[in-house]
């Protein structure tokens, strides 16, 4: 009798136990197991499609691996040198700190593949640096580094596409360079933006620098510069794959903050394994949770309903993508990304292939849809993330957040409706038909 009963007893089990404060991961493995027993099935399933997900996903490898090459990064302060060289770019320009800002942020997204390492790491000293001696309002800061930290996830490496990889079977060399356009869209509104803000109210300009110091600025800076062209061209010329180059991201980090930089002490390194060994366990325990998740949602055919739905009103695939930004807008309010990611997500796709719409313009839209929200009230992370780590109130960024809000949700209605923007340059690369 109740076996008719176990999706909707899944489910509210599901939100009675995320809104008790267990961990989602946790929550989505007891209310899927429930769901199992319930139906009758075997429990033993559970187990099965964690092992399957986790073992049967070359990909998901990948993600321990960034998550660890973004930590050397931050302990190592390789981010250092490239403020510095940022510095000398840009910072002579109106608002040249906060121009520094915006470039930083999408260098250092080259190598993190991570909103919040940006932010934490090098956004921490770029916010200090704007805020000293009262030169920018910490609310104006605070908002344009977690605006300008979305880029992270855009820019190859991603961690959230290798996410989206696993759950779509989507190319991750394809997804990542179909990131490359619209950060560097998104960065490029971002400077004309600050540019407008710093003259209309009256933002300090940097001191020059020589430019006889200007080669030896970059020289420092060389080595961090390479990583994403290490990266990215190891990838397209096939010397190894996505997931290798994460390995290579993790130890080339490893490299410059040993013996280029000599920033990175064993007290130091040690904090950075454990730092990335508690980040991957949460992580982990999200995607078990998922893999068994998405298996109950498979049986109980939710994602053909989805199609069914759509199919049934005739629905074309602008006014789908259309209501799929809506829906991911609201609910980047209040969800995490990786929920999102790896049990939202997966509903859409049989209807996204049935409208013909290529998976890796779906990825990127989709991907930049959850980092926007990151910096939506009221889950925000990226503001708790600031605000942590540079004691900036949270109304005060709210309050100076709205403009670049409208720039990315402009930027992301452009790349739905001119998937060229996306497509590009992985046609150009060979990476795709």
């Amino acid at each position: 009798m109740l076996a008719e009963y176990a999706l909707p007893i899944m489910l509210v089990v599901l939100v009675a136990t995320t809104v008790a404060g267990l961990p989602m991961g946790i929550a989505m493995i007891a209310s899927s197991v429930l769901y199992l027993f319930i139906s009758g099935r075997d429990i033993g399933l559970g187990a099965e499609m964690v092992l399957n997900g986790i073992f049967g996903n070359f990909a998901a490898v990948a993600v321990p691996l960034f998550i660890f090459a973004a930590n050397i990064m931050d302990a190592g302060k390789i981010s250092d040198r490239l403020l510095h060289f940022c510095l000398a770019l840009v910072g002579r320009s109106p608002g040249g700190m906060a121009q520094v800002n915006i470039l930083t942020s999408l260098i250092f997204s080259g190598m993190s593949g991570s909103a919040i390492s940006d932010a934490a790491g090098v956004g921490k000293v770029v916010n200090d640096m704007m805020m000293r001696e009262n030169r920018y309002p910490p609310g104006y800061a605070g908002a344009l580094t977690a605006a300008t930290a979305v880029v992270g996830p855009i820019f190859p490496p991603s961690i959230p596409m290798v996410y989206y990889a696993l759950v779509s079977s989507a190319s991750i060399g394809a997804l990542f360079l179909g990131g490359v356009v619209p950060a560097l869209l998104i960065v490029a509104f971002q400077m004309v933006a600050a540019y407008f803000t710093a003259k209309r109210r009256g933002f300090p300009v940097e001191d020059a620098i020589p430019f006889r110091q200007f080669p030896m600025i970059f020289l420092r800076a060389f080595p961090a510069l390479m990583m994403p062209v290490i990266l990215l061209g190891g990838i397209y010329t096939g010397v190894f794959t996505p997931t290798e180059a994460a390995a290579v991201s993790a130890f080339y980090a490893l490299l410059l903050a040993l013996f280029a930089y000599r920033t990175l002490g064993p007290r130091s390194f040690f904090a950075v394994v454990y730092a990335t060994v508690k980040t991957t366990a949460v992580v982990s325990i999200v995607l078990c949770g998922a893999f068994v998740f998405n298996y109950v949602i498979a049986v109980e055919r939710i994602p053909q309903m989805v199609y069914e739905f759509f199919a049934y009103y005739q629905m074309e695939a602008w006014l789908f993508l259309l209501l799929l930004n809506i829906l991911f807008l609201i609910l980047g309010c209040f969800l995490d990304v990786s929920t999102i990611q790896l049990v939202i997500v997966p509903l859409f796709i049989p209807t996204a292939l049935a409208l013909g719409i290529d998976l890796v313009h779906l990825g990127v839209v989709l991907v930049l849809n959850m980092m926007i929200g990151l910096i939506t009230p009221p889950m925000g992370m990226l503001l708790f993330v600031i605000k942590a780590v540079n004691g900036i109130p949270i109304r005060d960024m709210i309050n100076e957040l709205w403009p670049h809000l409208l720039l990315l949700v402009a930027v992301l209605f452009l790349i739905t409706y001119i998937p060229d923007i996306v497509l590009w340059l992985p046609r150009q690369a060979g990476a795709m038909q």
